[in-house]
């Protein structure tokens, strides 16, 4: 069944969208809100499965498979409490990578966080017109390859 048209706000303009149901006590609104919060669901396990590697099971009876489920939803509740608290302003899965890869270091998380990303651009190369030499080698460096070296007085 066909529920009612029902005008809705995308991206600043209202757009007559339809949706599929049979359930006609609910109103077009309602609907819609539904399909809404089924795809924060969906993105939310997507990004459990992706950043908690969660896709591949320890444990296959079902006592193994609730603690494991557990346990990624604490560790996505921490990470996204240090998110809140550090004000990472970068992605969810920068996090859980830089999160990662200090754990083992003996460093308070929050300060790394507070400094990972805050570094300036770097500086764009300066083109010199002499020629690139290291310090001690300079009488070489202008020279042609295969002249005799230069005698000292």
């Amino acid at each position: 069944m066909v529920k009612p048209e029902d005008d809705v706000e995308v991206d600043g303009k209202l757009v007559t969208m339809q949706f599929i149901t049979n359930n006609f006590a609910w109103s077009p609104r309602t609907v819609a809100e539904l399909y809404r919060a089924r795809w924060a669901i969906e993105t939310f396990f997507k990004e459990l499965k992706q950043t908690l590697q969660l896709a591949d099971f320890v444990g296959y009876n079902e006592n193994a498979v609730k603690w494991q489920i557990w346990t990624a939803l604490l560790a996505h509740l921490i990470l996204r409490y240090l998110k809140h608290v550090s004000g990472w302003a970068l992605s969810f899965t920068r996090l859980v990578g830089t999160v990662r890869g200090g754990l083992w270091v003996r460093r308070d998380i929050l300060e790394v966080l507070g400094f990972y990303g805050t570094a300036s651009p770097p500086a764009r190369p300066v083109i010199i017109g002499g020629k690139p030499y290291f310090q001690g080698f300079f009488e070489f460096s202008n020279r042609p390859v295969g002249q005799p070296p230069l005698k000292r007085a």
